[in-house]
This record gives C-alpha cells, structure tokens and sequence, in this order.
C-alpha cells in the first residue's frame, strides 16, 4: 500500500513515526552510531543505544539533536532517512508528504534544518496555551529526558563516588523517580551498578526516590518557572478556560511520579497527564497532516 503522508515526533531522546489510519508504526531512539574511521552508519535506534557506552574506541555512539534541535546535520538526515524508509517499507516510487513536529521555540533556521534533512534525508520542555488551533503563548525550555538523566547521573556521583551510564541513570528515573519527596512508607529503592570513583572497581549500590527527587530539583524548578512564564502571558480571556479545563502534560517527562502534582500545586492550575503521554506528539502530526487548512498557522512548509 502507498503511503501518503507521515508524522514524525522528532524527539531529543525517541523518535515515534506515525501513520494515519496505522498508528504508530516506530518509537526508537534517537540514536546513531557512527563508525569513527569512515563515517559511516553503522546503526540507528535500539540497535545504536544498545551501544552507548559499550563501542570501542573506533565506533560513537551518539544522540544527532541537542536540546530539541540539530546538533550534528548528517547524522540527522542519515536518521531521518532511516526511519522514513523503514516506516515506508522501502517504498521509494513515490516520496510521502512528511509533518515533523519540532519546539515551539526554535528559530527559522532551526525548523529550515530540519526540512532540509528531510528533504535529503528528551531535550526541550514546551509550554504553550492553544486555542482554535494557533499558538497564543508559548515558550522552550532547554529541559528535557536527557537533562534529567544527566542530573542523576552527577548526582550519584557526587553523592555516592559511583560513575554510572547514560543508561543506568535513565532507568533509576523510570524505576523510582519521583518529582516530589514520597513519603516515608512509599518511598522506592533500586540497586545501581557502577564503577567506584575511588577504587576504580565495579560496585552496587542503593539508591532511594528522594535520591532522584533531590537530583532534580534544579530541573523541575526551570520547568516550573516556564510554565508560570507562559500563564503570565496568557490573555485573561483564556486563563479563565485554563482554570477550568487545567493544562495537559505529555511526552516523557509527564511520566514522572507526581509531575501533575508539582505543576498543578506550584501554580494553582490543575494538571492532568494525557493517556498515552509518550505518543502524544507524533499523533497530533498525524491528525494534522489530515487536517493541514485548520493548522496552517502552525506549520513551515518547504514549498
């Protein structure tokens, strides 16, 4: 069967592929691992995360975008190429008509980028109030999936002399991260191996919810500070609605415990986490792509 049209949530940390009427057809992540010698692909998606921080000296493993924009363009595009191929099955007669969804807050030449890539071929926090489909106040904050892990990372080192990886970091934030402290009798716990920073040997140890709570404070404070930002610049014809209807979260981050009740508590609105959180963005590209008059305001075209 041809396939016409895909959205594509082009995310820092995941990229999810959608097709209309098929649903999503890939989430992988957004990795590429690259041979250092001649530069070429040898990998994309879990194939290449499953290398970080296991390559040898001659293959990078490596995420292409940086807080939800290009970082590195080749790599991007060779991505891109990846996943639009693989969505298409191979399918190359005729070039289907691509949405990607990018951060609000990106300039001209970062959203050309990505057409460009395109065309050849868990990093940004977004906060925006939408009404009759335009965008009435929004901003991008450079917090994202990644950030956090780094930030436990760092923090388990700092805290515990323990070297841990990208990897690691990521599932303790799965597994028992919380956005507020947990309660005595609920916290979580989780045993992490990494290499002693002291010894050089490999150790294990403990780590509990208040240990990730803690690690992201900063983190969860910029986010805080960026959805009041937004509220303050909302019209006050819209904040009655945004009082009455509350803010929806999605993508990863939403799927950090309790991050409904921080925003909602920090800034008096009520916040709710969307079914399917992780799926939100490349749906909404879909549904746009079937809709494209009604959100024109909101899309570059490359024509």
């Amino acid at each position: 069967m041809f396939i016409k049209k895909i959205g594509i949530d082009l995310g820092t940390t995941y990229t999810l592929v959608y097709i209309p009427k098929r649903g999503i057809v890939i989430n992988e992540p957004s990795v590429v691992a690259i041979s250092v010698f001649d530069k070429k692909v040898l990998a994309v998606g879990d194939e290449a995360k499953d290398m970080i921080g296991r390559t040898p000296d001659s293959i990078i493993a490596s995420r292409p975008l940086k807080n939800g924009v290009i970082a590195d363009y080749k790599t991007t595009e060779s991505m891109l190429r990846y996943f639009i191929n693989k969505a298409v099955g191979g399918m190359k007669l005729f070039r289907p008509e691509v949405m990607i969804a990018v951060p609000a807050g990106i300039t001209s030449t970062e959203r050309r980028a990505v057409i460009d890539a395109t065309l050849k071929g868990g990093g940004t926090s977004e906060i925006a109030v939408i009404s009759l489909g335009g965008i009435v106040a929004n901003t991008s904050v450079k917090i994202g999936g990644n950030k956090y892990d780094t930030a436990i990372g760092e923090y388990i080192k700092k805290k515990y002399n323990l070297a841990i990886g990208e990897s690691s970091a990521e599932a303790v934030k799965i597994r028992i991260g919380s956005a507020q402290f947990l309660p005595k009798e609920e916290k979580l716990f989780m045993d992490v191996k990494g290499r002693d920073m002291i010894t050089g040997l490999p150790r294990t140890i403990s780590v509990s919810s208040d240990d990730v709570t803690e690690a992201l404070q900063n983190e969860l404070q910029g986010l805080i500070s960026a959805v009041k930002s937004v509220l303050y610049q909302t019209p006050p014809e819209l904040s009655a609605d945004i009082m009455d209807k509350g803010m929806v979260l999605s993508g990863g981050t939403a799927l950090l415990r309790n991050m409904d009740k921080l925003l909602s508590q920090a800034t008096g609105v009520p916040a709710y986490t969307a079914d399917d959180a992780l799926l939100c963005v490349a749906r909404g590209t879909g549904i746009a792509l079937e809709n494209l008059e009604s959100y024109k305001r909101s899309i570059l075209s490359a024509k």
